[in-house]
């Protein structure tokens, strides 16, 4: 399922597509800003979005083999709740 799909899913229960649109983009609008914040977004039974720390590492250019310095970074993180991981299994 990829973001139109999505769109579409909810289409079916608001009524237009233009407004599914706007809910969707709504809500990673809202993760996004609360991940760039370093917040953390908590959706009971479904998951919850984090900010994780990456260290600083060496790592190898694949093409010369050569060692190279890779930056610490901040990245995004999802750990799925009881219910998503009930469901799944």
């Amino acid at each position: 399922m990829n973001k139109g799909d999505l769109v579409g899913e909810v289409a079916k229960v608001v009524s237009t597509k233009k407004e599914a649109q706007a809910a969707v983009d709504c809500v990673f609008d809202s993760i996004t800003k609360t991940l760039k914040k370093k917040g953390e977004v908590t959706l009971v039974g479904f998951g919850t979005f984090k900010v994780g720390k990456r260290k600083a590492r060496t790592g190898r250019n694949p093409k010369t083999g050569e060692e190279i310095k890779i930056k610490a970074k901040n990245v995004p993180k999802f750990t799925a709740g009881k219910a998503l991981k009930e469901a799944v299994s």
